[in-house]
């Protein structure tokens, strides 16, 4: 009897150890279930499927998988996320764990990603102080009104240059002149001093170079981040040529430092400039803000890139959607004759009055986001998404054109339609996550507040000047409307304009 009792009694402590046991497996099962993707082949993965253009790529696939997907891309695993709902839970509601950045091979070049606000972690001590820098000395609404003017000047330089070119009956690259402004204007914002002149075609060549160069780098699918093994070789020779493009922005930044540095030093002929790099400069000694000179290059170096390269891409989409829907393009002139008068000077603060230029510019975001693919997250632990686990040191991508063009979003998703937000109250702040070109959170772009000023003031100021046709007789039907991939978007055929 008492062995019958023990016997029963292993039995029933063995049944009971046996179901927790498969519990538990089948728990850890479900916990480390990755989302759903294509079949990755051996040892490369899904890098083959990548293509020359990602972002649509990546669309198409979350069409078939779903808005949370996982790529294999080599030895890295990938997270893909292509709804705004998904994009809530990974940039808001689990910001902590996704504030972290995967860093490409190629800004290892002059060792940038320990200095850059773009790559720190924004828990480390650098990342907050060139974010409180930016706050409070380059993107503060104080700082941005006080420099009001000197956007001002370089946007009536732009409006003389196309004014010579209207007399001559010229045909001209608008996306090249409105690169130029907007170095001029940050140039001048940081160095109160210009960078380019208009219409020196070879200066103003080098500097497109070296900032597309850079973000064409930053953006690429590189084999040294799909197999860090490979690294010291660089097989693609992506490092090599960013550092090349980095040493040249890096060197000419670093020069007017110095410059500066030693006029200061002799003050002789030393005139206060109180821009920018002044304002750093005096800082020298606070601890709580004070920047050593290589993270001043640095910083200007993220900020030159971004402002400059996002800023002046976004006005040429603008412009090619306007002239592509001559209607649109009427209805947004209208507006400006309706709502300013003729002889009154067009202001930054005159941008609210104007509701559907508003609207061009976030259906713009929407069709051609300034990211497409906004600059990968890291997950810094296992973290339940949907169901699915994200696992620790995953890339996490956030598909915010394939969020633009989503036909459960928007109606007429692929269609240039600037009316639809007439209807609702969506902005690209960060807040709607159906439209976040800039980010949001922690990783917010910091130079949102500038670029909200500072394009549709051209775009206004170009519209209520000029009347505008495509060159060489070019149908607006028959306009390329077609990419080139890198960190941002860029027109694979420049817009060639006339202006009367």
């Amino acid at each position: 009897m008492e062995y019958q009792t023990l016997l029963l009694g292993i039995t029933f402590v063995s049944a009971t150890i046996f179901i927790f046991i498969i519990r538990k497996l089948s728990q850890t099962k479900k916990s480390t279930k990755l989302p759903p993707g294509p079949h990755p082949l051996p040892i490369l993965g899904n890098i083959l499927e990548l293509g020359k253009s990602p972002h649509k790529t990546l669309t198409k696939l979350s069409k078939i998988y779903g808005p949370i997907m996982t790529l294999k891309l080599g030895t890295i695993t990938t997270i893909v996320i292509s709804s705004p709902q998904l994009a809530k839970q990974v940039l808001h509601e689990n910001s902590q764990i996704f504030s972290n950045r995967t860093i490409p091979h190629s800004v290892y070049a002059t060792e940038h990603y320990k200095f850059s606000i773009t790559w720190l972690h924004p828990l480390s001590t650098s990342w907050k102080k060139l974010r409180r820098v930016c706050a409070t000395k380059v993107f503060s609404p104080k700082h941005l009104d006080s420099t009001k003017v000197i956007r001002q000047q370089k946007l009536k330089e732009l409006l003389d240059y196309v004014n010579e070119k209207c007399n001559r009956g010229e045909v001209f690259d608008i996306g090249k002149a409105v690169f130029i402004t907007m170095l001029n204007s940050i140039s001048n914002t940081f160095f109160s001093m210009d960078l380019s002149q208009i219409t020196h075609d070879e200066k103003s060549q080098e500097f497109e170079n070296i900032v597309w160069g850079i973000m064409e780098e930053a953006g690429r699918p590189n084999i040294s981040d799909f197999f860090p093994i490979l690294r010291p070789l660089d097989p693609q020779s992506v490092r090599a040529r960013m550092t090349n493009h980095m040493k040249k922005l890096y060197e000419i930044l670093d020069g007017i430092i110095e410059d500066r540095i030693c006029s200061r030093a002799s003050k002789v002929n030393y005139e206060v400039c109180n821009d920018v790099l002044d304002s750093l400069l005096n800082n020298i000694g606070d601890t709580s803000s004070e920047l050593s000179r290589n993270e001043m290059v640095h910083l200007f170096m993220d900020l030159f890139v971004g402002g400059i390269d996002t800023s002046s891409k976004t006005i040429e989409w603008i412009m090619a959607e306007l002239l592509r829907h001559p209607d649109k393009l009427t209805k947004a002139r209208k507006e400006l004759c309706e709502a300013i008068g003729k002889d009154e000077t067009l202001e930054e603060s005159h941008i609210s009055k104007l509701l559907y230029l508003q609207a061009v510019v976030k259906e713009t975001f929407r069709l051609h986001p300034t990211v497409p693919l906004l600059i990968p997250h890291k997950c810094d632990e296992n973290v339940n998404i949907l169901g699915f686990n994200v696992p620790k040191n995953a890339e996490v991508l956030v598909n915010v054109w394939a969020m633009g063009r989503d036909p459960t979003i928007w109606e007429n998703s692929t269609m240039f339609m600037p009316e639809r937000f007439l209807e609702c109250d969506i902005n690209y702040k960060g807040n709607n996550f159906e439209l976040i070109p800039f980010g949001t959170g922690k990783r917010i772009c910091p130079g949102l507040s500038l670029a909200h000023r500072i394009v549709p003031l051209i775009v206004a100021s170009l519209l209520r000047n000029f009347e505008w046709t495509l060159a060489d007789g070019l149908m607006p039907e028959n306009m390329n409307m077609d990419e080139q991939f890198g960190l941002s978007l860029k027109r694979v055929q420049p817009l060639r304009v006339q202006a009367t």
